[in-house]
């Protein structure tokens, strides 16, 4: 079954690539769907999938058809380039906003990028926050410093997040997702550079 889904997932994406320009001698972009209830194997398949020479484009977490809920990624590579291994990735999940808070710092303190993030049902976990971090190999490491705001009103966000701009942090994910002690709190990530 995930084999039709990935290969049904490779059709679709060639569609759209053909409504967005691409020549008639075929598609220039190598797009690779992976699908896993598990962030211990999404990891490990991103990683695989860098070394093969392709970058993170998009996740999603969600129930699929045949697979029940999963972690959904999209990675994609230029075919006119030869592969290399370029990106490495680091995958966060928790229930807790103050283990992702944590562990974000820690990959924040080793140069990874935020790249997304989504909520999914994992087997074991329940209901988990979910991010996928990069680090490009080929540039110097930047260190950036991550805040992550949680709370289930969002006039507290709202204030919270002023706050967060007056001292340099920018925006750059948001989602709701139920937490471990909080229920459905709106979950902002928030990062600025380390000089």
């Amino acid at each position: 079954m995930l084999k039709k889904l990935i290969t049904l997932g490779s059709v679709l994406l060639m569609g759209l690539g053909c409504l967005y320009g691409q020549d008639s001698k075929g598609v220039l972009v190598d797009y690779r769907l992976l699908a896993t209830n598990k962030t211990s194997t999404m990891v490990k398949e991103l990683n695989e999938a860098a070394v093969a020479g392709y970058r993170f484009e998009q996740a999603m977490g969600g129930d699929t058809a045949h697979g029940g809920s999963e972690v959904v990624a999209i990675v994609s590579r230029d075919k006119r380039e030869a592969p290399r291994t370029r990106y490495e990735y680091k995958l966060l999940a928790t229930n807790k906003t103050s283990t992702m808070q944590k562990e974000l710092q820690d990959a924040g303190d080793l140069g990874f990028e935020y790249r997304d993030q989504t909520v999914f049902k994992s087997a074991f976990g329940g209901e988990e926050v979910v991010v996928i971090l990069e680090r490009d190999r080929d540039v110097p490491v930047k260190k950036w410093e991550y805040k992550l705001l949680a709370t289930n009103k969002t006039s507290t966000m709202q204030k919270e997040l002023q706050e967060a701009g007056t001292s340099g942090f920018q925006i750059i994910g948001v989602t709701v997702g139920k937490s471990a002690f909080g229920g459905k709190e709106v979950i902002s990530i928030l990062r600025r550079m380390v000089q």
